[in-house]
């Protein structure tokens, strides 16, 4: 029963009571009280009425998670009348189910969001390998614990306890802007909001996912406002023997026994450097023309000799392509052997307990109406917070041309 029709129920129920009431007063007057039965019928009545208004009251009630989805539809509805129409055509009701940021930014609504994250991890291939953490700050503090030793004996009989001093360390990973600007035609902001919800997460999810790919790799840190690039990190970097054909063994890698070289013994011998608690879910990481050098080496560790390729093509659709069974992925921002300038060439390691993606949450976006005087085109600028580092060195290792 809706709420119009209780409504009238309610008003009849109201009219019988005040006409019921007129007969109760006729009976008093007559007999001076009213008779039993004038009284039950009032209580029912008054039971009814009692009745019809808590129905509408319930209807009254909005359920639950009902208000956030008028406000969530409110603020959609807004958000594409204003790119359409520009702050002045928006009415005060409108303006205030937009949420804005401090530099005047509004926010998109959270269904176009969604869809430029979704795209992400297909362009990105960081995204598919590390974790990423929502944050609702600038920065989340990142601490390490150097590792605990111990060992066997009794001490009954005079074993000494193996001991160890755990070193704490804290740092940051900050969420550094990003900002992505595009125009947009008045045919496509005239179609219908699901196909310009589409246009936006289209036009600003590859070009953010290309911008990540490139800074999660060779990113210059916080200080230069970018996240910290794995493939430039200064511990890994100086954990690298150098000099001329060293293939010296270091802390987290090694440079090619071979300058500029790549072989099968060296990528053997940084699979096997990397602890064993890291090697399952370890990937290889490597610009495609390294990955190139590599899918030509045989198992005799020259490109004439008879023995089988261990890089392996993958057998299943959207699979990456293995050596000795681990997948190899690509990023072509990594420096490559050939190209014989210092810089780490390849990452074999576990980037989902080494690596850490942050998300400062909400995208907003700013209508240039000023900028642009070309006919038929409305600028955007959408801004990001996204930031990301290595927070386990220990699940790398690399190899790299001379450091």
């Amino acid at each position: 029963m809706d709420t119009k029709e209780l409504a009238e129920q309610i008003q009849g129920a109201v009219a019988d009571l005040r006409n019921h009431a007129a007969l109760m007063d006729e009976e008093a007057k007559k007999y001076g009280a009213a008779s039993a039965t004038a009284q039950a019928t009032m209580e029912k009545l008054n039971t009814r009425i009692d009745g019809l208004e808590l129905k509408l009251q319930k209807n009254a009630i909005v359920p639950p998670g009902e208000a956030e989805n008028a406000e969530k539809k409110a603020h959609s509805a807004a958000f594409f009348k204003w790119m359409r129409q520009g702050k002045s055509g928006l009415e005060p009701a409108e303006r205030k189910a937009l949420v804005q940021d401090t530099t005047g930014l509004y926010l998109v609504p959270e269904e176009i969001e969604k869809e430029i994250i979704r795209a992400i991890p297909q362009l990105n291939i960081f995204r598919t390998l590390v974790p990423s953490r929502p944050i609702t700050t600038d920065k989340i503090r990142k601490r390490t614990l150097t590792e605990v030793s111990m060992g066997w004996g009794k001490i009954e009989t005079g074993a000494s306890i193996t001991e160890s001093t755990p070193t704490p360390a804290t740092s940051y990973i900050y969420a550094e802007d990003l900002y992505g600007l595009t125009k947009i035609g008045e045919d496509e902001l005239a179609d219908v909001d699901a196909n310009l919800s589409a246009i936006i997460a289209d036009s600003f999810g590859i070009a953010r996912a290309n911008a990540e790919e490139v800074a999660f790799a060779i990113g210059t840190g916080h200080t230069y406002a970018q996240p910290c690039g794995i493939a430039v990190d200064s511990t890994l970097l100086t954990s690298i023997g150098s000099g001329a054909g060293a293939g010296t063994v270091g802390t987290y890698g090694r440079t090619w026994t071979t300058d500029d070289t790549v072989t099968v013994e060296d990528l053997l011998k940084c699979e096997y450097a990397l602890p064993a608690q890291y090697k399952k879910g370890a990937v290889w990481l490597m610009n495609s023309k390294t990955e190139l050098a590599l899918r030509l080496l045989r198992a005799g560790g020259s490109t004439t000799t008879d023995g089988p390729f261990l890089w392996q093509p993958s057998l299943i659709a959207g699979q990456p392509n293995t050596f000795d069974g681990f997948p190899v992925h690509n990023n072509d921002s990594m420096k490559y052997p050939a190209d014989t300038t210092a810089g780490i060439n390849v990452i074999f390691g576990n980037f989902q307990q080494g690596y850490r993606i942050v998300d400062r949450q909400g995208m907003f976006i700013q209508r240039l109406d000023e900028l642009y005087s070309e006919s038929g085109l409305v600028g955007f600028k959408a801004h990001f917070r996204v930031g990301g580092d290595i927070i386990r060195h220990a699940a790398f290792q690399v190899i790299a041309n001379d450091v």
